[in-house]
């Protein structure tokens, strides 16, 4: 029985289909770069690509935090960088991607809200994250332990 959950997404733009790195296929796995399949997702980008600066990545941290207050989920480790998120929670009784999907949401809405506030008129961004992302269910205290470590000190 899963103690936690452990998830993970990019920021718009900032892992594309056929990246140098390898990338992930939704159900097929892990993928061998492919400059020309890179090439054709970023023409089919429909805004610029995302990187946060450290003022929204606090944000997104902060507004993952005040979520998981009030749905009594509990936080092990957060860590949001300029280009991806890592989160470990656990939130009991709900499937596995909930809670990357309503983190995502949510931290949506702030980074909006605060650019609305700082440049008045300026249109709503579509896009801050990729879609999907990855999440991994975690077993027991050590993985969890290991996990955390990853997620604070490993970045």
């Amino acid at each position: 029985m899963a103690i936690a959950t452990f998830s993970t997404w990019t920021m718009y733009g900032a892992w594309l289909p056929g990246d140098q790195r390898g990338w992930f296929r939704y159900g097929a796995g892990l993928q061998a770069p492919n400059p020309l399949h890179a090439f054709e997702a970023a023409l089919r980008m429909t805004e610029a690509a995302v990187l946060l600066d450290l003022e929204q990545r606090q944000l997104v941290e902060k507004t993952i935090a005040d979520h998981c207050r009030i749905r009594k989920w509990t936080l092990h480790a957060v860590n949001c960088r300029t280009n991806h998120v890592h989160v470990s929670v656990t939130a009991p009784n709900v499937a596995l991607e909930i809670p990357r999907e309503q983190f995502k949401a949510w931290c949506t809405r702030k980074l909006n809200d605060r650019d609305a506030a700082l440049v008045p008129g300026r249109d709503r961004r579509e896009n801050w994250w990729t879609e999907r992302g990855w999440d991994e269910y975690i077993d027991d205290d050590a993985s969890l332990v290991e996990v955390s470590h990853y997620i604070l000190e490993c970045q």
